[in-house]
């Protein structure tokens, strides 16, 4: 486990998944423990899908390769390249085992950053190969709601409309539900995620923050270049995902063919693929 600390925050992240597992300022937790009873994972990354898979498989050059839903990143060993007081880069690298179920050459860099109040998570996929890679990648932290969901709001920056993507059996629909109408107050209600998460596609926004309506307590997530914003949890859990994706789970009608994914980012040979999003923890009674 390494552990990241500054004036104000103390992050603790785990070289399985290089996942965050504890995030806190002033002795108070904002991430969710991992209950595996309920659900096992705290802060797990998608890569190299975000979602799922059409029958679980793609096609890449006629061979059919079987990957699990949200990729390989989540349960993978990571390697630790860097490492400071308020810094750390994790790596995983493209092996044996990665090639037998997504046969590209990639370096996938999880660069950690403790910046004043917040925390940034900075992605780095490197395509090593020599021919086009295709992959999505997205987050999926779990923030604590230790009061429970319906407390609390996730709040936008100005008012906008939203309507979610319906997600039937794990995969992508072009069906739309209202959500919210010229609001910057979404109320989070348990009923809300009974079939699935919200899934809100090509969002305009680039942040959103969960926050307890009574005590302020809460988080900021910023997303600069994530094209889209997903709201999950298990009904009745206390914690609330935020999830900021670069990527889609399959189409209904998919074809299999890895290259005619929905919305999957296409990676030249010796490119480098950046990303990041920005997490502030907000203390109870602060107004933020």
């Amino acid at each position: 486990m390494i552990t990241l600390k500054n004036e104000t925050l103390t992050a603790l992240i785990s070289e399985t998944g290089a996942e965050v597992k504890s995030l806190s300022r002033a002795g108070e937790e904002f991430i969710w423990e991992g209950d595996p009873e309920i659900w096992k994972f705290s802060a797990p990354m998608v890569f190299p899908i975000c979602g799922a898979l059409k029958d679980g498989k793609f096609i890449h050059r006629g061979k059919e390769y079987a990957l699990q839903k949200h990729g390989f990143a989540r349960t993978s060993e990571f390697s630790v390249s860097k490492l400071s007081e308020e810094e750390a880069v994790f790596t995983l690298a493209a092996t044996d085992e990665t090639r037998a179920v997504f046969p590209f050459e990639f370096e996938l860099r999880v660069i950690y950053t403790l910046e004043g109040e917040r925390l940034a998570v900075r992605y780095e996929v490197e395509n090593k190969g020599f021919e086009k890679m295709y992959f999505s990648l997205g987050s999926h932290e779990a923030y604590k709601t230790p009061e429970g969901i319906e407390e609390y709001d996730v709040i936008f920056d100005e008012p906008v409309s939203l309507a979610k993507t319906v997600i039937e059996d794990a995969l992508t629909t072009e069906k739309t539900v209202p959500v919210l109408k010229n609001s910057s107050v979404l109320p989070l209600y348990h009923k809300s995620f009974e079939n699935d998460a919200l899934l809100f596609r090509d969002v305009a926004f680039r942040a959103a923050t969960l926050k307890n309506r009574v005590n302020g307590r809460g988080v900021r997530v910023e997303f600069p270049d994530m094209r889209h914003m997903l709201l999950w949890h298990v009904k009745k859990s206390p914690y609330m995902c935020i999830e900021p994706w670069d990527g889609l789970p399959d189409a209904a009608d998919a074809d299999g063919r890895i290259e005619n994914k929905l919305d999957v980012t296409e990676l030249e040979a010796g490119k480098i693929y950046k990303n990041v999003h920005f997490i502030t923890p907000i203390p109870r009674g602060e107004n933020k």
